[in-house]
C-alpha cells in the first residue's frame, strides 16, 4: 500500500486552502460534514474579515455566520469559531498549539481535527480518521472490524512507519474521495486490487 501511494501520490496534501495554522484550523472546523470545495469557496471572504485569532476573537457568532451561512451547520460552527478564537487568545497567545490534547480544548475541535493540525502543520505522527479513511482502511483490509475512528487510528499507526503517518492520512482521504468511493468504488482505476479484501471478495470472484 505504501509503495503504491508513494508512486501514485508522492506529494499528497490537504485540498483545503489556507495560508497559516490559524486558517487551516478554521477551514478544518468548517469542513466537518461539508466538502472541501464548499469550504474553499467560503473562506476567502471570512479570512479577509478575520485574518487571525485576534480579529476573530472580537467577532460575535452572528458576525461570523454572515460569512459561513452556506456551510453545513453554520449556527454551531459560527459559535465554535468565535469561542475557539477567544480561547486561542486567552490560553495560547493567539497561536495554534501543536499538542493534540491542547488542541482538543478548543471549541469545535475533536480528535480528528486535532490530528489534522498536528500532522499537517507540525508534521507529527498523528493520523486523522474521517469517513474516507475509515471506509478505505476497512475495505482494503488495513484494519479488521474496526468499529470506531479511534480503533481505526490505533490500528493504522501501529503498522504505518512513523515518518509516513502524516502523508498516509492524505493518501487514504484522496483515495476514498476519488477512487474508493462509498457507493461505487472505481476498482478498475485502483492499483491496490491485488491486496484489497473487498475487491477480492466482491469483484474478483
Amino acid at each position: 500500500m505504501i509503495a503504491y501511494f508513494e508512486e501514485e501520490r508522492p506529494t499528497a496534501q490537504s485540498e483545503l486552502k489556507y495560508e497559516d495554522p490559524f486558517q487551516l484550523l478554521v477551514a478544518v472546523i468548517l469542513s466537518a460534514q461539508c466538502t472541501d470545495k464548499r469550504v474553499n469557496m467560503t473562506t476567502p471572504a471570512l479570512f479577509a474579515a478575520y485574518p487571525d485569532a485576534a480579529t476573530m476573537a472580537e467577532a460575535t457568532p452572528e458576525d461570523i455566520f454572515h460569512y459561513i451561512h452556506s456551510i453545513s451547520y453554520p449556527n454551531n460552527k459560527s459559535k465554535h469559531l468565535a469561542a475557539m478564537a477567544r480561547k486561542l487568545m486567552d490560553d495560547f497567545g493567539g497561536e495554534v498549539p501543536s499538542d493534540i490534547d491542547d488542541l482538543q480544548t478548543l471549541p469545535g475541535v475533536g480528535r480528528k481535527t486535532a490530528n489534522v493540525i498536528a500532522s499537517v502543520v507540525f508534521n507529527l505522527p498523528a493520523l486523522a480518521v474521517d469517513t474516507h479513511v475509515f471506509r478505505v482502511a476497512n475495505r482494503i483490509g488495513l484494519t479488521r472490524n474496526s468499529k470506531t475512528p479511534l480503533q481505526t487510528e490505533r490500528e493504522l499507526v501501529k503498522h504505518i512507519p512513523e515518518e509516513k503517518i502524516p502523508i498516509a492520512h492524505h493518501w487514504l482521504i484522496l483515495h476514498g474521495r476519488y477512487v474508493c468511493q462509498a457507493r461505487k468504488p472505481h476498482c478498475s482505476e485502483c492499483g491496490l486490487t491485488e491486496i484489497c479484501l473487498w475487491y477480492n471478495k466482491h469483484v474478483n470472484v
